[in-house]
This record gives C-alpha cells, structure tokens and sequence, in this order.
C-alpha cells in the first residue's frame, strides 16, 4: 500500500494543537459520541495521542499493598518504577487509523511499514514518531480539520506488535486534542487479555457534522480484522519494522 512515497519531512510547529490545560470530557459506555462541529473545532489540526504504560499482575500490586501496610513507613515512600523486566509484559502498543476520503481513496496511517501520512496532501492525517516503551510522551497522529470536507469517515485503532497479548496488563487512553474546546479522554480499561487489536473510536463526517464515536471493541486479529469489521475493503499483508 505505498501511498505515502516521497514524504517531505514536517516541521514540529506545524502539529501544535489543542490545549491540554482544558477541561475532559471522556467518552464512556453511556455517553459514546460527541460533535466535533457543536464544540467548534472545526479547524487546525487535531491531535490524538496514545499514551500507556506497563503495570504488573493484580496479585503483584495486592501483594506490594498489603506490605506497605504492614510497613506505614513505606507509605511516605515513592515506588520503583520498573521498565522491561521478567516481572513486567513486554508490550509495544502502536496507534493506527484508517480513513476513507470523500473521493473514495482508502488507506491507513501507522507505524507499521512507515505508512506516516501527509498532514497538507492526502491523506491528511500524519503520524509523528513511535513509541515503543511506553515513554510519557506517547504516540500522536495529527488531522488536518481544515481539510474535513475531505475526509469521510476515520477509524482510530490501537495494536500490539510482535509480542505477547497483554492489553489487560497495561493502562492506556486516547486523548484528542480538538484545535478549540476540551481535550476527548477515552480508556482502554476492559479486559481483554488475549486481543491484539482494539478499534477505538470513529469520526464520520455527517452531512458536514464531525461525529466522535467510542467504540473500544477490542479483536483478536490484527488490522485486516477491524477492516472486516468496519468495512474498508482493503488488501492486507504482513509487515515489518525497522530495527532500532
């Protein structure tokens, strides 16, 4: 799927959106869907970022409890933050998304086969950097809202790659940052240990409304699954990374 051959590099300042000191409004069960268009961000770029990090077992954090409470002193003590260890999943999420254009190119923007994007060409979506440790930061794919008459509908996907099941060993959320008004909080807290692949939310362009839509319906394939389940029609293969 070679879409984006010959990408011209970006410059940082042309992803900042959104504010982050704004209030949440998080996407539940019960309230799935918001309007882009009724909260008037309708322009710039809006940012989605993934952000997760690894925790240990149930039976581990029950266990590190109760000895502090056995211990009161170490309660006014911070604990060890542990990386890639035996004790902890080795997990590398990725945050994908798949769109359809108005004119009807399909296609997909992820880490995977370094399909990046173009935030001023189509697919009008790019995505910036990969990050494969859980680092604060995250990883972040920018829409170009300027350019939404052309865009028809998005599907926003999150995947492990190469490594263990694991999403029920690690705390992660999707947070949009819309150019104007609060920032779109929506976690990944069902468990679902054997999956590999979540479907996250949509935006559908409704006769010219943005619609956001939680889905968080987590699959045990990979990306050719949720095109099944959404029905983009695309032909999947099997890709890789580059080392780092």
């Amino acid at each position: 799927m070679g879409f984006f051959d010959g990408l011209r590099p970006l410059r940082a300042a042309q992803f900042d959106s959104g504010n982050a000191t704004s209030s949440a409004i998080e996407l539940t069960k019960r309230n799935a869907t918001i309007s882009l268009t009724e909260q008037g961000a309708l322009s710039g770029n809006l940012r989605v970022n993934l952000s997760w990090r690894m925790r240990t077992s149930d039976i581990e954090g029950r266990s590190r409890q109760s000895g502090r409470l056995r211990r009161p002193l170490k309660l006014f003590q911070p604990e060890v933050v542990q990386a890639h260890t035996q004790g902890v999943v080795d997990v590398d999420l990725d945050l994908g998304c798949m769109y359809e254009l108005t004119d009807g190119t399909k296609g997909v923007v992820q880490p995977l086969g370094g399909l990046v994007g173009d935030l001023n060409a189509p697919p009008y979506i790019r995505l910036s950097g990969d990050d494969r440790f859980g680092a604060p930061s995250g990883e972040t794919v920018y829409v170009n809202l300027d350019q939404r008459e052309q865009i028809k509908r998005l599907l926003f996907f999150v995947y492990i790659y190469d490594q263990t099941p694991a999403f029920d060993r690690t705390h992660a959320k999707i947070t949009l940052y819309p150019g104007h008004g609060p920032r779109i909080e929506i976690d990944l807290d069902e468990r679902a240990p054997q999956a590999r692949s979540c479907a996250v939310f949509t935006v559908d362009n409704t006769k010219g409304e943005l619609i956001v839509r939680r889905e968080v319906k987590f699959v045990y394939g990979f990306q050719s699954e949720l095109d099944r389940l959404y029905g983009y029609g695309m032909q999947w293969g099997r890709g890789y990374k580059s080392r780092t």
